[in-house]
């Protein structure tokens, strides 16, 4: 039986308003759209709080999209948990928790003062005289019952006053990992601080680095810790709110010498990271229902808006993209209540240097892919809201990039589209013709990733003037996954050197990539046609399939275009189990050279 989704019952203008209210989220970093943004100079404020300046309420009228507000109707938020990177200003906390390779951290416990300073601020009274023998030896027998090896969590409470008691939990990562592992595993600080950061209070995070201090980026640890925090939730208490009160999480990052790292480049950094992955990951969390592509849009004009004069927002909407010969996009979702988007929002920043790139981003954006007329089963469907997380990603790379003063021209193109079965759908045996000009001839209506990504990349070619770098990220196959892990994107690019940075890039920022086979040459012939210039899905899936998608979206590049081309395929580590992770965001900003990475 085949089920409606039921936001096709829903008029477009009633669920264009529920999607904006809905998007209102707990200390989102772009909860909704706000109606006014603060001055300039508020926006260029020097704070390292996780929720800038510029997004906290600043009238009534502006309430009703504040990303403090509780969801409509029964649903609720969760305890609205504020992220700050400014380890000078920390407040006392409730709990703390120690994060490092188990060598480092042993080392750290070894003395009481050290210890007093990471876990109480070098500021603090008591920082140096109440951490005596007793709370050093409660300390070290909890780190004694990690293995070095492995990496692990143990949990204890530290009196760290006469009238205190401090709650401690330790997250070691192991102690050695493999190559094309982060020095950091800071996917296991990620998973791991969910286990001992306690759901409410104030915490503070202390990250040593250790001996890896000259190859662990801030960056890296502030993706690692934000990822822990997930912003969307509509669960409630027995069906009534919850009463949570907010609270703040303090990060601190210890340089190898145990000393609190506070340079403005690596706190602005660490804080950007997080509020770009947080708000990727709240997207890819939001059903479809409430992030429609015109509520995604919306929130791209809110960050646009949010980082000021220097960069432009513009959207080409439905039927004008059919018109403008966006046939891939246009196809993919012209079936759906809410119209096909192609986002672009541009940046340029206020000096260059000789080192200065243009670069395009364009993510796929299908807000949910039913598989369309090739429909999934009903339990190959479920999840298939996070299938923008490639756009999700860049969206909050572009906003962490623009925050943090990147040198480079930006360019984000967002390919927005719900893959949905209706009377206009698309069909399998339609040919479309793609911006490129090049005709498709559609074998699987469940290939639309790399359509609506082939009319994006040619538009991205086609228009930016001294384009040097192309990058499209998407969650485009499954097969990805047996290709190079849940971990580890699959990346595909034109230039050796472009594969080395960017493995490099992802070893930096801890967004993982390897890459794929390379070889257009032998793979295209997959997409071989009798009535079109090739078809969308392959005829052999056992030959390198992923690495024949990615290829499907080069061959859409202006012909005349002679600059780097990256392509990331990311279905593996966009999610983590039902979590989006803001996958992307990392590495973007370490392919950049961004401050901090």
């Amino acid at each position: 039986m085949i089920r409606l989704s039921s936001s096709s019952l829903i008029p477009s203008r009633k669920r264009a308003a529920f999607a904006l209210l809905a998007l209102t989220t707990a200390g989102g970093p772009f909860g909704a759209v706000p109606t006014t943004f603060a001055s300039a100079a508020s926006s260029s404020s020097s704070s390292t709080s996780v929720r800038p300046a510029f997004l906290a309420p600043s009238s009534s009228a502006m309430a009703a999209f504040s990303s403090r507000a509780s969801l409509p109707e029964s649903a609720t938020r969760r305890p609205a948990t504020t992220l700050s990177f400014d380890a000078a200003a920390a407040a006392p906390a409730d709990a703390a928790v120690l994060v490092g390779k188990k060598s480092t951290l042993s080392d750290l416990v070894a003395d009481e003062t050290t210890l007093g300073a990471a876990l109480l601020g070098e500021g603090s009274a008591s920082s140096t005289s109440s951490l005596g023998a007793a709370s050093l030896s409660v300390v070290r027998a909890a780190l004694d019952s990690i293995s070095g090896k492995s990496g692990g969590t143990a949990e204890t409470f530290v009196p760290v006053s006469d009238d205190k008691v401090l709650r401690l939990g330790i997250v070691a990562v192991p102690d050695e990992v493999t190559r094309n592992n982060h020095p950091l595993s800071v996917h296991s600080i990620t998973e791991n601080l969910g286990k001992v950061v306690p759901e409410k209070g104030d915490v503070r995070v202390v990250v040593a680095a250790g001996g890896d201090a000259g190859v662990v980026t801030p960056g890296a640890v502030g993706l690692s810790v934000a990822r822990a925090f997930p912003l969307y939730s509509r669960k409630t208490d027995g069906g009534k709110p919850k009463d949570e009160v907010d609270r703040t999480v303090s990060v601190t990052l210890l340089d190898g010498s145990f000393k609190a790292v506070e340079d403005d480049a690596s706190t602005s950094a660490m804080a950007a990271a997080a509020e770009g992955a947080r708000l990727a990951a709240r997207l890819v969390d939001t059903p479809p229902e409430e992030l429609t592509t015109e509520a995604f849009s919306a929130e791209a004009q809110s960050v646009a808006k949010s980082l000021g004069s220097s960069v432009t927002f513009r959207e080409i909407v439905g039927d004008d993209l059919e018109e403008k010969g966006y046939g891939g996009l246009h196809g993919v979702g012209r079936a759906a209540v809410c119209p096909p988007r192609l986002v672009i929002l541009s940046y340029e920043p206020s000096e260059t240097t000789d080192d200065t790139e243009t670069v395009a981003l364009v993510g796929k954006g299908i807000v949910y892919d039913t598989g369309g007329l090739s429909l999934k089963p009903k339990t190959g469907m479920c999840g298939m809201k996070a299938d923008m997380g490639g756009a999700a990603g860049l969206l909050g790379a572009f906003y962490a990039a623009v925050a943090t003063g990147t040198k480079h021209r930006l360019n984000l193109l967002l390919c927005l589209a719900e893959n949905a079965i209706g009377p206009t759908a698309f069909r399998n045996d339609d040919i479309l013709t793609m911006y490129s000009g090049k005709t498709v001839e559609v074998n699987n209506s469940d290939a639309e990733g790399r359509l609506v990504l082939g009319d994006g990349v040619a538009h991205a070619t086609k228009h930016i003037d001294g384009l040097t770098l192309v990058l499209d990220m998407a969650t485009l196959t499954g097969a990805q996954l047996v290709a190079t892990g849940k971990k580890h994107a699959g990346i595909l690019t034109n230039k050796a050197e472009l594969e080395s940075r960017a493995v490099n890039a992802g070893l930096r920022s801890g967004d993982l990539c390897y890459p794929l086979l390379y070889a257009p040459e032998l793979l295209m012939s997959e997409f071989k046609s009798e009535v079109a210039d090739m078809k969308n899905s392959v005829k052999d899936r056992g030959n390198a399939q992923t690495s024949c998608a990615g290829h499907f979206i080069e061959d859409h590049l202006d012909g005349e275009y002679e600059g780097g081309w990256i392509h990331v395929d990311m279905a593996g580590p966009a999610t983590n189990g039902e979590r989006g992770t803001g996958y992307g965001v990392g590495l973007v900003l370490s392919l950049l050279g961004s401050d901090g990475f």
